[in-house]
């Protein structure tokens, strides 16, 4: 099969095109035809490498992927060649204590496509069939492959995480990710007034367009005071952060006393200075959350088949321009998400 293969860490330019084995399916494994793969900003980091991270070489980048079953291993009943589907990136031993209670996302053996195993930059690869999605008769390869982690991440922090109620405010910090384009969606399907600070007129119109219903250029103001005077001096009931350092104390500044902060990721670097006063003085929760179990993604992908939730996708390119995905994504050029098409 063909593949973008990371020989080491680096640049854009350490993606390589090449032949790679096929893989074959395990027992209690299908064999997936890649027909769409989704980029994440996971992938930018896993090529640039971090203190710690152990890959076995090549390796292969994305989490997220939709296709074809090619073939099943032994003990695989539930699904056979022909079957469309998509997959649940994360991978875990459903043995643990926290797999045993349904949190397999907090899996002891954790471990996420793309990241500390091979991914669905490929033609081909090889999944526990547990990890399968059917999808419904006419949904596109290339919207499922899109919705995957960025709307269970979303789903699992707002609703899962988050208790997100109706009639609360949210403050989404970033308008164009595809996280924060699926937590737009999912605050207004929840019943939550949506605020969305975006670094340009044109991505925050795109955001009005999914639902947002203040929106707050940060060029212009300063956006954590905006959201002060906006709410009356009260605060957002709850902040959706995967930005990190750039951000955080403007998060923290506009939650009410009792809010919500809800850490989902760091693109902008992870760590910062904070002044304690403002978690005990404002009563504030902070609360962590990353991907989400089988039964959310189970959940979340039930409305976006439903046409509840709706994936953005901000550009398609074939597999072959995998380096050029990263770089419009590093650039933040694109509004929503990449998907890689073999």
């Amino acid at each position: 099969m063909k593949a973008i293969l990371l020989h080491e860490h680096g640049g854009p330019d350490k993606l390589s095109y090449e032949d790679f084995p096929t893989p074959e399916p395990g027992h209690g494994q299908a064999l997936i035809e890649i027909k769409a793969a989704a980029m994440n900003r996971l992938d930018l980091w896993v090529r640039e490498g971090w203190p710690g991270i152990k890959l076995e070489y090549p390796h292969i980048l994305g989490a997220d992927a939709a296709g074809i079953v090619a073939a099943v291993g032994d003990g695989v009943t539930d699904f056979a060649p022909g079957d469309r589907v998509v997959i649940d990136p994360t991978l875990s031993d459903w043995t643990c204590e926290f797999c045993q209670k349904g949190q397999n996302n907090l899996c002891v053996n954790f471990h996420l496509l793309g990241e500390t195993v091979r991914g669905t930059y490929a033609q081909y690869i090889a999944v526990p069939a547990r990890n399968l999605l059917r999808l419904p008769e006419g949904f596109g390869f290339e919207e499922a492959a899109a919705a995957g982690l960025v709307y269970v991440t979303a789903w699992h922090s707002l609703i899962t995480r988050g208790k997100l109620q109706a009639g609360e405010s949210v403050l989404i910090v970033g308008a164009g990710g595809g996280v924060n384009t699926a937590s737009i969606q999912i605050a207004k399907l929840a019943g939550a007034k949506v605020y969305v600070v975006g670094s340009t007129d044109e991505k925050l119109a795109r955001a009005e367009e999914l639902g947002a219903d203040v929106l707050i250029n940060r060029q212009k103001e300063d956006w954590s005071k905006a959201v002060y005077k906006l709410t009356n001096r009260r605060g957002v009931d709850v902040v959706v952060d995967n930005v990190g350092q750039a951000t955080w104390f403007g998060s923290i500044r506009s939650l009410r006393k009792g809010g919500r902060l809800l850490v989902v990721g760091n693109t902008s670097g992870p760590h910062f200075d904070l002044d304690i006063r403002y978690i005990f003085g404002k009563h504030l929760n902070i609360i962590g959350s990353t991907m989400g179990p089988h039964s959310d993604f189970v959940t979340v992908m039930g409305l976006v088949f439903a046409g509840k939730l709706k994936p953005v996708i901000g550009a398609t390119l074939p597999l072959t321009e995998a380096r050029r995905g990263h770089e419009m994504m590093a650039a933040g050029e694109v509004f929503g998400k990449i998907v890689l098409v073999p």
